[in-house]
């Protein structure tokens, strides 16, 4: 049995870029990266992460928030509080 297998995909080349500088910066390669995804997918038996279409309103603040005018909440009170209004 081989020590190690071969996997391959493609990316953007910007995606890949701006995730191996990530990787880089945190000391982890992306062998090992990859690993660890894949240990994740058979620990979730499945994605690690939620595969959702966002609604109108999510879609609309994550642009918001891509764009700067989210809004900041100092406490999770004040963010509870806006959320009942």
């Amino acid at each position: 049995m081989a020590k190690t297998a071969m996997a391959h995909a493609r990316l953007s080349p910007e995606v890949k870029e701006q995730a191996e500088s990530i990787l880089k910066e945190l000391g982890i390669s992306i062998s090992t990266a990859y690993e660890l995804f894949y240990r994740q997918i058979i620990a979730y038996n499945g994605l690690p992460f939620d595969v959702r279409i966002p609604t109108e309103e999510t879609a609309q603040a994550m642009q918001d928030a891509r764009d700067g005018k989210g809004t900041l909440y100092s406490n999770v009170q004040d963010m509870l509080t806006d959320c009942e209004e």
